[in-house]
């Protein structure tokens, strides 16, 4: 067995509101060097933590957390669509392990996932395909979620069926850090707005092309005295980084759901995912981490960072 990790922040700004040329470049950068790592490594088994942001999940049935046996991207903004190539067989042997492991684990046998989800992976990879993967989808948009104790024993249990495979595993977190793009709440919304956020699954073309514009419109504001969202905070987003190449994860058990939300922006909870990927490496052995890159970004929403471990 040998273990590696990569968490990397995600964007669906991308190519749509950039930054300076000379930022981007240094982002793609960082990118290619943590590809070319993924690469020389050669996972046979991708472990995926990944948020949604309502385009496979909604609140008719609203779960923390999902595995999924199948997976399609809806290729929102320009991530890639069609399958991912989830190794079933792995995710059902996960699930049971994670039922006789206390961990109520829901289950699904065709989720379609978004760029949250896809993005990091095509970065690391090429593709949706060239790895096997097992995609777990941790709820980190819609409120109410549930303690951030709940996500560190998630990975750590996850971490444990890793540690039995004798096999080459890549874990990805994908998501956070600080930002607060426009995303609805149900509390309060308006009519057409809950009715989307319940049961609004395969949108139409002029549908998600209008939410698209409104991120992008958003981020061209982002940070300046127009914007109302929370802004990017740099020394957060550090802080957390730091707990975690410390390996001080069950200290963010203590971490409040509502000063996060107040100091970090209501989607830096995609941070999630970042602490269940820790939670799980550190549960398969001695763990040497780095940070990689850190900048905050305000034309991406995004405190955007990267991170690396690997497992002894």
């Amino acid at each position: 067995m040998s273990v590696m990790l990569k968490c990397l922040s995600h964007t669906p700004l991308r190519d749509y509101n950039d930054p300076d040329a000379s930022i981007v470049n240094e982002v793609n950068e960082v990118i290619a060097k943590a590809r070319a790592e993924v690469e020389a490594f050669d996972p046979e088994l991708i472990i995926l933590f990944a948020p949604d942001h309502y385009n496979g999940l909604f609140y008719d049935l609203m779960p923390p957390y999902v595995i999924a046996t199948a997976a399609e991207s809806v290729g929102d903004y320009s991530s890639l669509p069609g399958h991912l190539s989830v190794d079933s067989d792995t995710a059902m042997e996960l699930v049971k392990f994670l039922f006789a492991n206390g961990i109520d684990m829901t289950l699904s046998h065709r989720l379609q996932v978004d760029h949250g989800c896809t993005q990091t992976l095509e970065e690391m990879t090429g593709s949706l395909t060239r790895y096997p993967v097992v995609p777990i989808i941790i709820n980190s948009v819609a409120p109410p979620f549930c303690p951030y104790a709940r996500i560190r024993k998630l990975g750590e249990i996850v971490g444990q069926f890793i540690a039995g495979l004798d096999k080459r595993v890549l874990i990805l977190g994908t998501g956070g850090l600080s930002h607060e793009p426009p995303v609805p709440l149900l509390a309060d919304a308006p009519e057409e707005v809950a009715e989307f956020l319940i049961a609004g699954r395969n949108p139409t073309p002029e549908f998600r092309a209008a939410r698209q514009e409104r991120t992008i419109a958003a981020g061209k504001i982002y940070g300046s005295e127009l914007c109302e969202q929370t802004p990017l905070n740099a020394d957060w987003d550090l802080t957390f980084i730091q707990t975690l190449i410390d390996g001080r994860v069950a200290e963010i058990d203590e971490l409040s759901i509502e000063e996060i939300s107040q100091q970090a922006g209501r989607s830096a909870h995609e941070v999630r995912t970042w602490v269940a990927a820790f939670a799980a490496i550190g549960a398969t052995g001695s763990v040497t981490a780095r940070k990689d890159y850190y900048r905050a970004i305000n034309e991406w929403i995004a405190g955007y960072g990267v991170v690396s471990a690997e497992s002894a």
